[in-house]
């Protein structure tokens, strides 16, 4: 015998519990499951935790630094990651509890615990439950990829995951992958006083991002001490008495890496392995990954894909956007398109790498006409006054329309600065819209009008 719900919402990460709710308040039945904890990646192992670890490094740098501010700490500077990690903990917990209160708070929404798997288009199985929906939503997130490479078994690597769960520092952090992920954790753990080094099998740091901004991503890193191992594919792994050795394929540097741990950043896989997509007749790519419509919507018409399992975006922002595009559509007779939105993400290294839209590569690609603009963080006053001069802005604009095409910023304060661009670029308006607005002095922001009014051909 089934429980019939109106929807069922498998997995609780960015869009499902806000998808819930929704639907619940519309006067749906609804039914939201997780195999473990509410929150997903971001609140859970993700940008939560993650980002206080940012808080945490860049407070032990700025102690570090501080006779530079004519502070003087008298005295070694220690660093507890057992503290470190209870703070990450706390603030998790505290999240995952305001989600837990939203749910309970939401009549008609029922939050079941358990793996989730399908046994026909419109029934799931959870334990010794079979729920049965009208229509069923996707949201199970991913992980961290773990490639098939030789020796990997035999050593204790560590995931973005099962770092988090150290209580004290690595000696020697060895860093596989130069994405966002491995970007951030080598800035954190090298501030927080571990040797780090850096293995990426590409020629650049973050290679997806305005190149610009890539090779100065490599000079900031090095510049903080961790040794960069560019150009250098992992191929195997095998243990050592005190640690770990990657081996890699490389012709200018040596074959082999010693650490006390290793970090796999190596992209990242769907959670959707286990869910018995096939007895749904839900279709997966070679990965794992569900392709979806414009509309979220799968092959099957009743089942939708939400967040980082559709790789329409597997970002917490886009997430979040997907939710709101399926409910406005169901429930208000939108017409949301995923294609609607914007390009906007950020690497959170200090300083951030924010970027909008296009980048200059993707721009000149394009083969329009461009304007382009450029200035270092070292003429932003709010940047000389925080002491924080690392960095530029760029901007790239249509002529021939006004519109902006895109914007890199990367510097202290551009995750927030870059939303005026962002806003802008949404409500489809010239650039001359921001070089005539006042800003606040000093802000990192007020610099975009400035920068704006020195485009220039490219």
């Amino acid at each position: 015998m089934s429980t019939n719900f109106d929807a069922i919402i498998i997995g609780s990460g960015q869009a499902g519990p806000f998808l819930a709710v929704r639907l619940a308040a519309a006067g749906r039945k609804v039914a939201l499951i997780e195999r473990k904890v509410l929150g997903g990646t971001c609140v859970n192992t993700g940008c939560t935790p993650t980002k206080a670890m940012v808080a945490c490094a860049k407070v032990a740098q700025t102690a570090r630094e501080s006779a530079r501010f004519g502070v003087h700490i008298h005295g070694e500077i220690t660093v507890s990651l057992a503290e470190i990690r209870a703070r990450n903990e706390q603030i998790v917990q505290n999240s995952r509890d305001s989600l837990r209160k939203m749910l309970e708070n939401a009549k008609g929404c029922t939050v079941i615990f358990g793996p989730a798997q399908f046994i026909s288009a419109n029934e799931v199985q959870v334990g010794d439950q079979t729920l049965r929906g009208d229509q069923i939503f996707i949201n199970v997130g991913g992980r961290a990829a773990t490639p098939e490479l030789p020796g990997l078994k035999e050593v204790p690597y560590l995931t973005n995951s099962t770092l988090l769960q150290l209580n004290e520092l690595p000696r020697h952090l060895i860093v596989v992958g130069g994405g966002a992920v491995g970007v951030e954790f080598a800035q954190i753990f090298r501030r927080l006083g571990s040797e780090v080094t850096l293995i990426e099998m590409k020629s650049a740091l973050v290679h997806r991002e305005d190149a610009a901004a890539s090779k100065l991503m490599s000079e900031l890193l090095d510049l903080e001490g961790i040794r960069l191992r560019l150009n250098s594919e992992c191929v195997s792994f095998s243990p050592l008495p005190d640690g770990v050795c990657v081996h890699v394929s490389c012709k200018s540097d040596e074959p082999e890496v010693h650490g006390s741990h290793a970090l796999l950043a190596m992209g990242r896989s769907p959670n959707t392995n286990d869910l018995g997509l096939e007895a749904a007749g839900v279709r997966t790519d070679g990965q794992g990954f569900i392709p979806v419509d414009d509309q979220l919507r799968t092959n099957v018409p009743n089942i939708f894909a939400l967040g980082d399992c559709n790789r329409r975006g597997a970002f917490t922002h886009t997430s979040y956007n997907d939710f709101e595009i399926v409910a406005d559509n169901l429930l208000d007779g939108a017409t949301r398109r995923v294609t609607d939105r914007i390009p906007v993400r950020a690497t959170y290294s200090d300083p951030p790498l924010a970027q909008v839209g296009m980048t200059e590569e993707e721009a000149r690609a394009s083969g329009r006409a461009l304007l382009m603009a450029t200035r270092p963080m070292r003429s932003v006053a709010r940047a000389i006054e925080k002491g924080e001069t690392f960095g530029f802005m760029k901007v790239m604009v249509d002529p021939e329309t006004k519109r902006i095409l895109g914007a890199t910023i990367f510097g202290v304060g551009g995750d927030e600065a870059i939303h005026c661009i962002l806003s802008t670029m949404y409500a489809d308006q010239p650039y001359t819209t921001l070089t005539h607005a006042v800003h606040i002095h000093p802000t990192v922001a007020e610099l975009i009008p400035t920068l704006l009014g020195s485009l220039k051909p490219a």
